[in-house]
């Protein structure tokens, strides 16, 4: 009798199910309960409860924003948002309070369409256009009794109060070393780490995995020195040390990608010595005596030359800049107006403004009884369409069971707790479950409804739980009817927008290194390709993740992205490719017919991957 084969998930049930790991980020949940309640509690003790709660809902926003990462990335991270949302909360509550209702939604839409096309240029940027909309549904569909300028700065002095909170209070990188550091130190770490285990992986079939590794490791450690903080020029002695080491990862990443295209596999003690580095960025010490070189090839010159200057650097730390470029305002005018911008902005604009519109139908309509508040719909709306939480279909099922069980929970609490001590002690709970629950967004939602809906309760708002899952399933109900209507141009306008980027990218990058090898290498040449190269490395993995999310959406949506995968696993083989050439031009001063071969080959292959899909890409250099 055979045994019935188990039938994998759907796609878009599968990420539905699935939810992120890892150990319990104490410090953040430490964070979320010192910032919502103790502010609601404040308020309420100073006779301010309505400036209390608009206070407790940004330190809420911004809790959820409220990531793994550096202090100084936090800057970027919770201010920006934060600045946006003050904006969107002043502008909403003077066009609530002046503006018809036709009018207002013709408004509400055209601020959706600007913030959905800004959300396409980063994560900060779609967390900013996240906190407009939304602080400008609050404003305008939440009665209060104060002016615009006193909420907006009520806002922001919750967001502040949270931020002020991660830059004061002590995590656990800080307490290992300097109190400047916590988060750095072992970003840098990882990286050393990450090169050891790519060379472990060298010649075996886990070597492009750990390659993939090596560059999320990278972009981690580049994000973790963005900021105000550790500027581009480092002005302590232990920043330029940890620039130094930074910067002295790149030529071994470098040497381990090409050994990995290679396939040559050195001896075991080739990753003892990036593991040692990365001890010694860890414990801030000296890095001691380093395995003896293996010379044999190029790959393995380069891996030693490599190991000498970093413990050269090490010893002398002096730091150099993060091989990073600013995006110039062209970019960022190519990201907004792009094919993902001008989708992405539509989309959020006719969610936003059509659920704004039935929202106040059915206030208007006494649908909403005593409850003045019709905020709820659209702002429910502005969280179902933003692509970077998941796929259409897993947000829509994950925001319906989220809001349904954070509502019953509510009820089951409002009807026992005193008021408004009880309210006040459960907002500081669920702020301090925001960190935890991010990990999958149905526990995020359910968290974030139970807040919420204690937060207007104690603002004067009745219990208003069952409207509230009403409210929610008309706004799945909106967003997926939107989500899947026809719009002018091409369909998987972010895919489209990403690959364009990461060819660009490659291009940029192999072209460099076609000009390094009719010339003699040069430092700032090799610089100039280290930045190259990160680039390249960043938008490919950029795009690998909203191919990834595309490749999740129901069948309708999942079609208009096919193909895509094969054309950036193209990409990934031409920039491993580029990488050897550049370290083999380093070691000789010229490629040989083997590299020219492999990357004509490439290169004609990109070029059919892109005629068969029909997606519109830069043009690579056919001749080598």
């Amino acid at each position: 009798m055979s045994r019935a084969t188990p039938r994998s998930l759907p796609p878009w049930l599968d990420h539905t199910l699935r939810a992120q790991r890892g150990p319990v980020p104490w410090s953040a949940v430490t964070r979320g309960a010192l910032s919502a309640g103790p502010l609601l509690l404040a308020a309420v003790l100073a006779g301010r409860t309505s400036l209390g709660v608009v206070a407790a809902i940004a330190a809420m926003l911004a809790g959820i924003n409220d990531r793994p990462g550096s202090r100084r990335t936090s800057v970027k991270r919770l201010g920006m948002p934060a600045l946006a949302g003050a904006v969107g909360l002043f502008a909403g509550t003077y066009a609530g309070d002046h503006l018809g209702a036709v009018t207002l939604s013709l408004l509400l839409t055209g601020v959706g369409l600007v913030a959905g096309g800004v959300s396409a240029i980063g994560p900060v940027a779609s967390g900013a256009g996240t906190q407009l909309l939304v602080a400008c549904a609050i404003g305008a569909g939440m009665p209060l009794p104060d002016e615009g300028w006193q909420r907006a700065l009520a806002y922001l002095a919750g967001a502040g109060w949270l931020l002020g909170l991660r830059l004061a209070l002590p995590t656990p990188g800080s307490l290992a070393g300097d109190f400047r550091f916590d988060g750095e130190r072992e970003a840098v770490a990882a990286v050393y780490d990450a090169v050891a285990e790519l060379l472990d992986a060298v010649g075996t079939s886990h070597a492009t995995t750990r390659r993939v590794a090596l560059t999320a490791a990278l972009d981690h450690a580049q994000d973790a020195f963005a900021g105000p903080r550790l500027r581009r020029y480092a002005s302590s002695s232990a920043e330029r040390r940890l620039h130094a080491q930074y910067t002295a990862a790149l030529p071994l990443a470098e040497a381990a990608t090409a050994l990995a295209w290679a396939g040559e596999a050195g001896s075991g003690r080739a990753a003892a010595g990036p593991r040692r580095l990365a001890t010694a960025v860890r414990e801030n010490t000296h890095t001691g005596p380093l395995p003896a070189p293996t010379r044999s090839a190029p790959g393995l010159r380069a891996l030693d030359d490599a190991l000498l200057r970093a413990a050269e650097a090490f010893d002398q730390a002096e730091g150099s800049d993060l091989h990073t470029r600013r995006r110039t305002g062209k970019d960022l005018l190519r990201a907004v107006f792009g094919a993902g911008g001008r989708e992405y902005g539509l989309r959020v604009a006719l969610c936003f403004g059509a659920s704004a519109a039935v929202a106040q139908a059915l206030h208007h309509a006494r649908w909403y009884g005593q409850h003045e508040h019709w905020y709820w719909l659209p702002a429910t709306a502005v969280f179902l369409v933003k692509p970077d939480l998941g796929p259409l279909a897993s947000r829509v099922l994950c925001r319906a069971a989220g809001t349904v069980l954070g509502a019953l929970v509510f009820a089951g609490f409002a009807a026992v707790l005193p008021r408004p001590e009880g309210l006040i002690a459960l907002v500081a709970v669920s702020g301090a479950l925001i960190p935890v629950a991010t990990r999958h967004f149905a526990a995020q939602t359910a968290v974030v409804t139970v807040l919420v809906l204690a937060l207007v309760m104690v603002g004067g708002e009745p219990q208003a739980s069952a409207g509230r899952i009403g409210e929610t399933l008309l706004a799945c109900a909106i967003v997926l009817l939107v989500g899947h209507l026809p719009m002018p141009g091409q369909r998987g306008g972010t895919v489209r927008a990403r690959l364009t980027a990461a060819s660009r990218a490659a291009q940029a990058y192999l072209d460099h290194v076609l000009r390094e090898a009719d010339t003699d290498p040069r430092d700032d040449s090799r610089a100039l390709r280290w930045t190259l190269r990160r680039e390249a490395y960043r938008t490919l993995a950029q795009a690998r993740t909203a191919i990834t999310l595309a490749a999740a959406e129901l069948p309708a949506l999942a079609r208009h992205s096919e193909g895509a995968d094969h054309i950036v696993a193209t990409l990934e083989r031409l920039v491993d490719t580029t990488t050897a050439c550049a370290v083999h031009v380093d070691d000789s001063g010229h490629l040989t017919p083997h590299h020219t071969e492999r990357l004509t080959e490439l290169l004609n292959e990109l070029a059919e991957d892109r005629e068969r899909v029909g997606l519109r890409l830069p043009e690579l250099p056919l001749a080598v």
